[in-house]
């Protein structure tokens, strides 16, 4: 079976569109680098688009008909954009679905403290990561905290080049035999990635303290031991606790923020820096955050594009996918099924039947990153069955581990009509596997829209260096994932 490379069946201006396409598509990385953080770009991008949120439509009394284009957001962690088609929703919808969570970094409740004059910020990785990747690299801080009257922090340090950056420190090589010696998954262990947060003790000079008096009963030496030990009291009493109080300070005079406010926050602790070129021809992209935003940006992009389409165009970008997608934001919550049934009664045709007939005829891209062949460790692979950097969007006919358990598993169908859809608008594609059978294993959402007895199959860009700080996608691949995704919405 011969492989296509994207690059060599470009046109100039193919070339150059793609190169354009991955400016703006890291720029939105550059905002973005939180689920929330990626809901307020796409709400802000939507509205200017002419997307009208739903909550309003329905507090208003609005009705939907072939043409209108509508949002929900749930939690500001999780949106969903529709495009209401000619055909009524019960005949399905197409859907492009990815998630805007990535792993991290997460600060705990009670995170702040002291330990020999360093103050941190006590963490709890977030998703799938390779704990030693995490340590000496600058990092940011971003996120929320939420006072008790409701009102919200927002932060985000370490992005900009004046501010200050944070780090998780690591042992020094020449004392480093032990931790050598250990397996890389426990060479650092979780608990061992708090972040350095400060140095410098919060202190308002006194007037000191008197010495004591003479004492004619203790020598000149005892007298002199006696001073050291009140002088070294009053400075350990001076400095317990100071580099604390010291970041303390800051956060109540930047933010009105204080110590019992951690309790109600969400902050996320990620890679600081830019998205940037990678290699002499700039034909990739290095940045972190790449799973799933990869392909949550191309299925946004495919639905703002899409023009008039016959069946309902749906594009849904949800949280908590790294982590199973469970919780209120994740794809398991009701949201998704929610908001259709609230689409379809503004469009007039809601009932329950309607509703369960609308999901089950939908057909569903499970928008997510796959992993791209790597060289170095080519014994991970297969190499007939997996995806390449340059080789265009990616398919997987099926997910899970092992005997393709906990895997959705697309029919052939389903698979032969997206083919003839991306063969008439030249879209250059590619299969692949996770990697070599037994190796491994992992999941992505499509099995949970796979419930409703809807078509799905997962699709989505190739990725090197998955779950590290710093991923590496190629330009190509990124820009025949928007062709096939904006293909799909028009004609599945």
């Amino acid at each position: 079976m011969n492989r296509k490379n994207a690059w060599a069946a470009y046109s100039r201006e193919r070339t150059r569109a793609a190169y354009d396409f991955a400016e703006e598509y890291k720029e939105f990385l550059n905002i973005s680098k939180t689920e929330r953080e990626c809901v307020d770009t796409i709400v802000n991008e939507a509205e200017e688009r002419g997307f009208v949120e739903l909550a309003r439509l329905i507090e208003d009394g609005k009705s939907l008909s072939a043409g209108d284009k509508v949002y929900a957001v749930w939690m500001n962690k999780s949106v969903i954009l529709m495009k209401i088609g000619r055909e009524p929703m019960e005949n399905g919808m197409n859907i492009l679905g990815a998630h805007i969570d990535s792993p991290r970094l997460d600060v705990k409740q009670n995170p702040l403290y002291e330990d020999s004059g360093l103050a941190y910020l006590d963490t709890h990785y977030y998703g799938g990561i390779k704990k030693y990747l995490y340590v000496t690299l600058p990092l940011a801080l971003h996120g929320v905290i939420v006072r008790k009257d409701g009102t919200t922090a927002i932060l985000n340090i370490g992005e900009d080049e004046d501010d200050p950056v944070f780090f998780i420190t690591d042992l020094l090589i020449h004392l480093s035999q032990e931790q050598m010696a250990k397996k890389t998954s426990e060479a650092v262990t979780g608990e061992a990635l708090d972040l350095v947060v400060g140095n410098k003790p919060f202190i308002i000079e006194s007037g000191g303290e008197d010495e004591p008096d003479e004492d004619d009963t203790l020598t000149r030496g005892q007298m002199y031991a006696l001073n050291q030990e009140n002088a070294e009291k009053n400075e350990a009493k001076r400095l317990r606790g100071a580099v604390k109080r010291a970041v303390l300070s800051i956060l109540k005079d930047e933010y009105d923020v204080e110590e019992d406010d951690f309790i109600s926050a969400e902050l996320e602790i990620v890679p600081a820096g830019k998205a940037r070129d990678a290699g002499l021809d700039r034909s990739m992209i290095l940045s972190y955050g790449q799973d799933d935003r990869a392909c949550a940006y191309p299925s946004l992009r495919a639905i703002f594009e899409a023009g008039d389409v016959e069946r309902t165009a749906c594009c849904i970008l949800v949280d908590k996918e790294e982590i199973g997608s469970v919780g209120a934001t994740g794809m398991r919550s009701r949201f998704f099924e929610n908001t259709v049934a609230e689409i379809m009664n503004l469009t007039g045709t809601y009932s329950e039947l309607g509703l369960r007939r609308c999901l089950a005829a939908s057909r569903m891209l499970s928008s997510d990153v796959a992993s791209a062949f790597d060289p170095n460790y080519a014994s991970a692979f297969e190499k007939k069955n997996i995806a390449y950097l340059g080789g265009g969007m990616c398919f997987h006919k099926f997910t899970g581990a092992r005997g393709k358990s906990g895997s959705n598993d697309a029919n052939a169908e389903y698979i032969a009509r997206l083919r003839d859809i991306l063969d008439k608008n030249d879209v250059v594609f590619q299969t692949s596997e996770l990697g070599r059978v037994d190796l491994g294993g992992g999941g992505t959402i499509a099995y949970i829209l796979a419930l409703y007895g809807m078509e799905v199959i997962d699709c989505g860009v190739p990725v090197l260096n998955m779950h590290a700080p710093w991923e590496a996608t190629s330009k190509a691949d990124i820009y025949e994932t928007f062709r096939g995704y904006l293909a799909f919405l028009a004609d599945a």
